[in-house]
């Protein structure tokens, strides 16, 4: 496409970034939904939870965990591949491969009439899922200006949050003709448009600069970082733009850096990078984000007891009103910074954990039932603000350039692995300890504000060699925290000057 600046970025944005991670939440939400259609319980009796009572309940609700979660799992081991054929293929390449696996498990997912035949094609559409949202966001960070990075990045939380919304409301027009398989049939073959449109896009926008010079492509690089920046090719701007990313990549490259390097500190940090970036998505699903975001209708109709269709209505309200609140993440993430932004997020999810603990102990109580719907409301209002995007440009933007794919590949796999562990355990918790399930996400939302605040450097408008400076120059990990908080380079100065200035700092 001949475009540059802010329409390729447009573009990047609402022909990739956008039906990328609308299938992550859709997919993820999907069949959630679904689980109380009659057609849905004829052709999957072995996970019949709303006709059974009992032990017989009890096992079924084990095992339509497993095969929620089987999506999870294909996730899981999507990302982690990425750390080998990230680098290898581009980012790209990446991208479209994920878009076509994920588009073969739609084909076996919607076409099933076994429970076998409907798992593996979960576990092969989560593959592509998986591979996808380890990329994407790094090819999309990798591309970004330091000044619009963040807000670019976490419109992934606004779409997946629309993936969320649009898939409660596409089940509950599908619920008026339950009787039929072409209900949940139905609705789980309409994101295969979202991959498509991913497959027919992607090799018409621009591969990562970053990648290029990896490859030692300068001149390829140097080109497509002036359409990102809509400069000339020759402006010292972008020249100097290249020269950190040669300078970034040769010092991270020193001593033959590889995968095993993660797990060493050393001058670069590594061990603390990789910490940061796991730990973070350890957080984002274990403060409840998977819980409320697949079950809300579950917790609805049984937590709440509440009507099959009233409780499909109030989760498609929910994951609207969760679409809604990530305009305020996306305001947030680029003037109070990352660190405020996953405070705030942490703990006003762990008030409204506490508060739905509290108020769901109260069973078949009116007044508890209406309170426990605010609170859901509530944490879906929290949640964006710090932990429905953000949390997938900040392992991008503390990685080093030549392990940035690995630990954000790494990172998001752990992501998948507790979003599988939440859902494979939140059907049988729910039927077994009801309201005391939710003290475990509240204590973990209250860990996170301190964490961020001791360990958690700040990354708002520095460019991604920056960031890595940061780690590289500073003697412990309280003082990379605390050489975060200085004025970054890029408000320093402006236009040319920039050039001298980092060069000062270079010598």
């Amino acid at each position: 496409m001949k475009m540059q600046g802010e329409g390729l970025r447009f573009a990047q944005i609402f022909l990739i970034v956008c039906p990328s991670f609308i299938l992550f939440g859709y997919n993820q939400s999907g069949v959630g939904g679904l689980t109380n259609f009659p057609s849905w319980i004829r052709q999957f009796p072995q996970i019949d939870t709303v006709h059974t009572t009992g032990a017989q309940k009890s096992h079924n609700a084990t095992v339509q965990g497993a095969v929620v979660a089987s999506y999870t799992i294909g996730a899981l081991f999507g990302a982690l591949i990425c750390t080998w054929v990230g680098d290898m293929l581009g980012r790209r390449r990446t991208i479209f491969v994920g878009a076509c696996i994920a588009l073969i498990g739609q084909a076996l997912e919607c076409s099933a009439y076994t429970l076998a035949h409907f798992t593996v094609g979960r576990v092969i559409l989560g593959w592509g899922v998986g591979m996808l949202s380890a990329t994407v966001p790094v090819w999309q960070s990798e591309c970004s200006p330091a000044d619009k990075r963040g807000r670019n990045v976490v419109l992934t939380g606004m779409f997946i949050a629309f993936g969320f919304a649009l898939t409660q409301w596409i089940n509950f027009g599908f619920y008026h003709m339950q009787e039929r398989s072409a209900s949940w049939r139905g609705s789980l073959a309409i994101p295969a448009l979202f991959a498509l449109t991913i497959m027919g896009s992607i090799f018409f926008l621009p591969e990562s600069p970053r990648w290029l010079v990896l490859k030692n492509r300068s001149d390829a690089a140097q080109q497509t970082l002036a359409n990102l920046r809509q400069k000339n090719v020759m402006s010292p701007e972008i020249l100097h733009e290249l020269r950190g990313i040669m300078i970034s990549l040769e010092e991270s490259s020193s001593g033959t850096l590889g995968l095993k390097d993660v797990f060493t500190m050393g001058e670069e940090k590594l061990f603390y990078r990789f910490l940061l970036c796991v730990t973070l998505q350890f957080f984002q699903q274990m403060s409840g984000g998977t819980l409320i975001s697949v079950y809300v209708p579950i917790i609805f109709e049984d937590n709440l007891q509440l009507g099959a269709s009233l409780a499909k209505v109030l989760a498609a309200c929910a994951l609207t009103w969760k679409f809604f609140s990530c305009f305020v993440g996306f305001y947030v993430v680029d003037r109070l910074g990352r660190r405020a932004a996953f405070m705030i997020s942490g703990g006003g999810m762990s008030m409204c954990m506490l508060a739905l603990t509290v108020s769901t102990s109260f069973s078949h109580n009116h007044t508890a039932s209406i309170i426990s719907a605010f609170f859901i409301f509530l944490y879906n209002f929290f949640l964006p603000v710090g932990f429905l995007g953000a949390n997938f440009l900040y392992p991008a933007e503390v990685a080093p350039a030549r392990l940035r794919v690995a630990m954000q590949s790494i990172s998001i796999a752990n992501q998948w692995l507790w979003m599988f562990v939440v859902a494979m355990i939140t059907p049988t918790a729910i039927a077994s300890i009801g309201y005391r399930y939710y003290i475990v996400f509240t204590v973990i939302g209250g860990l996170i504000p301190p964490a961020v605040y001791l360990f958690y450097p700040e990354t708002m408008n520095r460019s991604l060699e920056e960031v890595n400076q940061i780690f590289h120059d500073a003697p412990s990990i309280m003082s990379a925290v605390k050489m975060s908080k200085m004025r970054p380079i890029c408000e320093e100065s402006k236009g040319e000057g920039m050039v001298e200035e980092i060069e000062r700092r270079e010598d």
